[in-house]
């Protein structure tokens, strides 16, 4: 694919005059691949050549499911024109499956980032110092709970939180975001502290993960059926996020524990883990490791399957440091920690909330019980508080959201009002094995 670079005023990231006058001689990007003769002049090939073009990008499949919200805001206006592009991460792989248009028609990242937009959206900091374009930041997971990694903290300072540190937001003493979205105003606090420089940048707009879930959660009997359980049967969803303090770094204990100890008569026991355990060992290597598990009844969740209606049909959640076990204060689920690595949280979190709240998994007694006590211990209020601190604007993430995409596009918004929708119905947990195949159905 080739794109045209669109002449603009903006200097973030400019590369010099030689290059603005280039890019006066060229127009809007294009979605098909030029013949050298059609190089000479695009504008004579463009439809919609006054579109505002806004680039999405994309560094990891998580942080493409939480762009994916974004879309239903920019469709209906014949005044946008929406690219994707996929940035240098760690994580790269999977991000093909989180949004549509990556995979058939992605602008390349050097193009990307060689050419000017309207607006970039990224829930990441990788190379973003080098785009051409007024960028919005969202966070890529509930909030900002986990501090940034050792490897990644100056020296001589303290970890800061993930996202909200200097190191993710500025670059040669600038502030790189134009506007960086927060879901509730204590993240306004944290930044007061960890990069002050941005605070006039923040802007409060709520989850949209967090609505979704709650508007579903009327349906939950739906999700249940669509899924196959049986009457009266319980879901128990281990949900773990990536990395040494994840749940699933002691899959050998705890999945074999699993599936010995709860009947599967009256549980079904699903495993559903985060994008980067996939992408980091490889989809083959982790259907390899839990083959045997999923002969035994094991549910594996697939990394692009939508987890949040797995959330609001469980009647348990066995989680850890990840954001799908916050989530789960929002439904009725029993949560239990089955891990929890307090050293990489921030304390003042309310995923650490959770950890002080929920109670733990115990080695040495029998499960059934174990969640038989939880459920009748729930602690509802505490629960609904710590729910409280995802979100302080709930319900209305769509609504900010969109104003604040098109106040920086320079655009009136649309006429009508953005709807938040119910989640799909999921698939079936007991489906076709193509639906969740062993290591000998999938290609390397």
């Amino acid at each position: 694919m080739s794109i045209a670079p669109r002449p603009s005023g903006r200097t973030s990231g400019s590369p010099g005059p030689a290059a603005h006058t280039r890019a006066a001689s060229t127009s809007p990007l294009r979605l098909l691949p030029a013949a050298p003769d059609e190089q000479r002049d695009p504008r004579q090939w463009a439809t919609l050549p006054d579109c505002r073009k806004i680039l999405m990008v994309v560094h990891t499949e998580v942080y493409g499911q939480r762009l994916r919200e974004l879309l239903p805001l920019l469709t209906d206006d014949v005044r946008l024109q929406v690219a994707f592009t996929l940035a240098p991460h760690a994580f790269n792989g999977g991000a093909l499956r989180s949004m549509p248009g990556l995979a058939d028609s992605a602008v390349p990242w050097e193009a990307a980032v060689r050419s000017e937009f309207d607006l970039a959206i990224a829930a990441g900091s990788q190379g973003m110092h080098r785009l051409r374009a007024p960028l919005v930041r969202l966070p890529h997971g509930i909030g900002h709970m986990k501090l940034s990694r050792t490897l990644e903290t100056p020296p001589g300072e303290p970890r800061a939180v993930g996202g909200l540190g200097r190191n993710y937001l500025m670059r040669d003493g600038e502030v790189i975001p134009k506007a960086l979205a927060l879901a509730h105003r204590d993240d306004l606090e944290t930044l007061r502290t960890t990069c002050p420089q941005a605070l006039p940048v923040a802007e409060v707009v709520g989850d949209a993960d967090h609505d979704r879930i709650v508007a579903s959660m009327p349906r939950r009997a739906r999700y249940r059926e669509a899924l196959g359980l049986r009457p009266g049967q319980k879901l128990v969803v281990a949900a773990s996020t990536w990395g040494l303090g994840s749940s699933i770094n002691r899959l050998d204990a705890l999945l074999p524990r699993l599936l010995a100890e709860l009947p599967p008569q009256e549980y079904r026991v699903a495993v559903m883990m985060h994008p980067n355990v996939w992408s980091g060992h490889g989809i083959w290597q982790v259907h390899a490791w839990l083959e045997t598990f999923r002969r035994r009844g094991l549910v594996v969740v697939p990394p692009e399957a939508d987890w949040r209606s797995l959330l609001v049909a469980a009647d348990v959640v066995l989680g850890d440091a990840g954001s799908s076990t916050l989530y789960a204060t929002l439904t009725d689920a029993v949560i239990l920690m089955a891990r929890f690595p307090e050293a990489d949280v921030d304390p003042r979190s309310p995923g650490a909330e959770l950890a002080r709240t929920a109670p733990v998994l115990s080695p040495a007694h029998p499960l059934p019980d174990q969640l038989a006590h939880a459920a009748a211990e729930y602690p509802a209020a505490e629960y609904a508080r710590i729910a409280a601190r995802i979100s302080s604007e709930p319900g209305r993430f769509n609504q900010r959201m969109r104003s604040l995409l098109y106040r920086l596009l320079g655009l009136g918004q649309p006429s009508f009002p953005p709807v938040t929708r119910a989640l799909p119905l999921p698939a079936p947990l007991e489906g076709p094995r193509g639906a969740h195949p062993g290591p000998e159905e999938v290609s390397a």
